[in-house]
């Protein structure tokens, strides 16, 4: 009996490694690009911007839906960081180098048309405040941080078109 179970066990291991569909290099070599990026401006908001004490984000992260998401999601919290906020001009320019990445990813890779994506809804509180500068700025940059987490976590779902 533990023959035939071990038996069996080993052919749906042998199937799933045969009907698994290979990744293409030119996904993997974009995921490897993208956490290179992510983990560099992580490492720079935790270095150059300390979050004040108390302050907690509510509600929680923005989704993660594909690079078409990921890139309003970056692009709309680069435009609400002021550029008066001391320190913020590299980490602005790596955020745009990094959804330039994504947007000449997909436009390359991606046969269908950018979807049109909503706004989330973090994203549309902070951009309904904009008359506080700089509160929205050091907020924006806390959402990045945490949006970049987020998609270190699931760069699986770049993938997806």
């Amino acid at each position: 009996m533990d023959y035939s179970l071990a038996l069996l066990f080993s052919l749906l291991q042998l199937l799933s490694v045969v009907t698994a569909h290979p990744v293409p290099a030119e996904v993997v070599k974009m995921k490897s690009k993208v956490k290179w990026m992510a983990e560099q401006l992580v490492v720079r908001l935790n270095n150059d911007f300390q979050v004040p004490v108390g302050l907690t984000l509510s509600p929680p992260a923005d989704d993660l839906g594909g690079p078409s998401s990921a890139v309003a999601v970056l692009e709309g919290y680069n435009s609400l960081i002021s550029d008066s906020l001391s320190g913020v001009s590299q980490v602005k320019s790596e955020i745009s180098s990094l959804t330039g990445y994504l947007k000449q990813w997909r436009q390359v890779n991606c046969k269908e048309q950018w979807p049109k994506t909503s706004v989330p809804g973090p994203l549309q509180e902070l951009q309904s405040r904009k008359e506080f500068i700089h509160t929205v700025s050091i907020e924006a940059l806390l959402r990045v941080k945490e949006f970049l987490n987020l998609l270190l976590k699931n760069l699986d779902q770049l993938e997806t078109c």
